[in-house]
C-alpha cells in the first residue's frame, strides 16, 4: 500500500512540471469556456489581426512557405474529415490559396446561433474531408478552428467524431476533446486516457478531478496541495477542488458563487457537490450536458429546444425527448410539449379533423419558441400526403416551405392560395416567376432584396475576386456572415449572401434560407 502510494505521489509531481510546459506552448483558445490553463490576473491578449485586406486573405502563390515544415509520412490534420467529397459536393480545393488565419478568422466570427440552413452548411463545411490550406503545418491551425466552430454551434456529437478521426494527440486538442467528453457524459473514458498520458493534461483541476473519480484519493489531494503551493490555483479552483475532494467538511456552508469562467470541468464538479449550475446563460455547447437522463425531464426539454434551433440535434431527437412521457403541469414547455403530443397523435391517425384541431395549437406553440422550422422538419413533409381542411392549409403550408421537402411542397395542391407567389416560385427554383413578381411591385424591402438574389448574374461583387481566385472556402464563410442576423440582415447583405450561395452551387441552402427568411420572420 506504501509503495502504491509512493508511486501516485511521483506521478503527481511528475504531472505538475510536465503540465507547467504543456501549457506555455498551447496557443490562445478561440473560445473562452474550455477547461483551460491557471487563470493569472496579468491575462495575455490574443494577437490583434490587421484589417481585413485581400493580401491578408489569400496568399500570393499556391506554392506552401518555405518556412512550413512537416513530418514526411505524416497527414495533416487539416485534411481529416468525416464526409468524402463525393458525399458533400464540395471540390477537395475548396480553400483555395486562403491562409489558416484568414480561415480561421472567419469561422470565428460568426454568431453561434446560425438560422438552421445556415448552420446546416457550416456543418457540412466543417466536416468534409478537403486538401489542407496552402500553409498547412504542424499547428494545425484550421483544424483547431473546424472542431471550435462546431462546438460554437452545440454540434458536440460531430465535434467528437472529428476528433477521434484525427486521434486528439496534441494538447491544444485533447483539451478539447475532454472538455466534450465530460459534456456529453463519457468523463471516465476521458479520465482513463487522460491518467495515460499525463502530459497531455488539460488543466491541475483535470488531474485532481480524474484521480479522485479513480479513488486516489492521496493523490488527488497532494496534487491539490502542491499546486496551491505552487500558486498555480485562483481561489476559485482552490474553493471548488476543496469541496470535491472533501464535501462533508462544508455541509453547513453557503453554496459557492457561480464561477467567473464557467467551463465543462466547473460545470461537472459543482454538479457532483450538489451545486449545479444553471444551463441558460451558458454557451450552447453545455447544454448537451442538460440531454443527460440523469436529469429532470423538463431541464431535458430545454435543452433539447436550444439545441434543435439550430440543428445540433435532430428534431426527431426533439420528439423523442417530447414524447417520453405525459406532461403533469401546465404553462411555457409543458403546454409545447402537449400541443406537439396532440398532434403527432392526430397525424399519426390520419384523420384530417383532428389534425385541423391539433395543428394551429402546435404551430402557434413551437413558433412562440422559435422552434417552427423543428416542427417543419418533424411533420412537415408527413402533410403532403393527407388531405386536409381549408381551415388549416395555412399553417401546413409554412411547415411544408420549411421542411425539406419544400420543392415538392410546391408543387403539392397542399398549399393554401393565399400563398405568396414568392414564397412557392423561391420553393421552386423558378426565376422567371421571382423576377415577373418582383416587377409586378408591392414587395418589401426584405422580399425586394430576396427576389433580387435569385434574379441577378453572379457573387456579390466584392467576392467576386475571391470566387475568381478559387478561394471558394473563404467566399462561402464571408457569404454566411452576411446573412448570420436572418430576417433582421441588411437587405443588401442578404441579397448578396444568397447570390454568392448560388453563385457557389449551394442552391438548396439558398432557397432553404431564403423561404426560412421569409416565413419566420417577425409578423406586422
Amino acid at each position: 500500500m506504501r509503495i502504491k502510494t509512493t508511486a501516485s505521489t511521483l506521478a503527481a509531481l511528475s504531472f505538475l512540471m510536465l503540465a507547467q510546459q504543456v501549457r506555455a506552448e498551447e496557443p490562445l483558445s478561440a473560445i473562452d469556456w474550455l477547461s483551460d490553463v491557471v487563470e493569472t490576473p496579468q491575462t495575455v491578449a490574443p494577437p490583434v489581426l490587421p484589417q481585413a485586406k485581400r493580401a491578408n486573405d489569400v496568399a500570393q502563390s499556391a506554392t506552401p512557405a518555405s518556412v512550413v515544415t512537416t513530418t514526411l509520412g505524416a497527414p495533416s490534420r487539416d485534411a481529416v474529415g468525416l464526409v468524402p467529397g463525393s458525399v458533400s459536393g464540395l471540390p477537395v480545393r475548396f480553400w483555395g490559396s486562403s491562409t489558416s488565419m484568414a480561415l480561421a478568422k472567419a469561422m470565428g466570427d460568426l454568431r453561434p446561433d446560425l438560422p438552421p440552413p445556415l448552420a446546416e452548411l457550416m456543418r457540412r463545411v466543417l466536416l468534409a474531408e478537403l486538401a489542407p490550406p496552402v500553409d498547412s503545418s504542424s499547428k494545425e491551425i484550421l483544424f483547431q478552428a473546424r472542431v471550435d466552430e462546431l462546438l460554437s454551434l452545440g454540434a458536440l456529437d460531430q465535434a467528437k467524431a472529428l476528433l477521434d478521426r484525427a486521434d486528439p494527440g496534441t494538447a491544444a486538442l485533447f483539451r478539447r476533446w475532454f472538455d466534450v467528453s465530460l459534456l456529453t457524459g463519457e468523463e471516465d473514458v476521458a479520465c482513463t486516457r487522460m491518467l495515460r498520458q499525463p502530459d497531455l493534461s488539460p488543466t491541475y483541476p483535470a488531474r485532481i478531478f480524474c484521480m479522485a473519480r479513480a479513488g486516489d484519493w492521496d493523490a488527488a489531494n497532494l496534487t491539490l496541495s502542491t499546486a496551491k503551493a505552487l500558486g498555480v490555483m485562483t481561489p476559485e479552483e482552490d474553493a471548488l477542488m476543496a469541496r470535491f475532494l472533501d464535501p462533508e467538511l462544508f455541509e453547513r456552508e453557503a453554496p459557492l458563487p457561480v464561477p467567473s469562467r464557467v467551463t465543462p470541468l466547473s460545470f461537472r464538479m459543482h454538479e457532483a457537490i450538489g451545486e449545479p449550475l444553471s444551463l441558460s446563460t451558458l454557451p450552447n455547447a453545455f447544454a448537451f450536458a442538460g440531454l443527460s437522463e440523469n436529469g429532470g425531464w423538463k431541464p431535458r426539454i430545454t435543452a433539447a429546444e436550444r439545441l434543435a434551433r439550430t440543428g445540433a440535434i435532430s428534431s426527431s431527437r426533439l420528439l423523442a425527448i417530447y414524447t417520453e412521457r405525459q406532461p403533469a403541469a401546465s404553462g411555457g414547455v409543458w403546454d409545447r410539449v402537449d400541443a406537439v403530443q396532440a398532434f403527432d397523435t392526430a397525424l399519426a391517425a390520419r384523420d384530417p379533423n383532428a389534425v385541423a384541431a391539433q395543428l394551429p395549437d402546435a404551430v402557434r406553440a413551437m413558433r412562440r419558441a422559435g422552434l417552427e422550422p423543428a416542427l417543419a422538419n418533424m411533420f412537415g413533409e408527413a402533410l403532403l400526403s393527407l388531405p386536409l381542411l381549408d381551415t388549416v392549409r395555412s399553417d401546413a403550408t409554412r411547415l411544408a416551405l420549411l421542411s425539406p421537402a419544400y420543392e415538392s411542397a410546391a408543387n403539392s395542391d397542399v398549399i393554401a392560395a393565399n400563398t405568396p407567389s414568392l414564397w412557392r416560385a423561391v420553393a421552386r427554383g423558378d426565376v422567371a416567376t421571382i423576377a415577373k413578381t418582383a416587377e409586378a411591385g408591392g414587395l418589401d424591402a426584405l422580399e425586394s432584396a430576396i427576389a433580387a438574389a435569385f434574379t441577378a448574374a453572379g457573387p456579390a461583387p466584392e467576392l467576386e475576386l475571391l470566387i475568381k481566385d478559387g478561394n471558394l472556402g473563404l467566399a462561402t464563410l464571408k457569404a454566411v456572415k452576411m446573412m448570420e442576423d436572418g430576417a433582421s440582415a441588411d437587405p443588401l447583405a442578404l441579397e448578396n449572401g444568397l447570390r454568392t450561395l448560388r453563385n457557389l452551387g449551394f442552391a438548396d441552402i439558398s432557397r432553404r434560407m431564403a423561404l426560412h427568411t421569409l416565413i419566420t420572420r417577425p409578423r406586422s
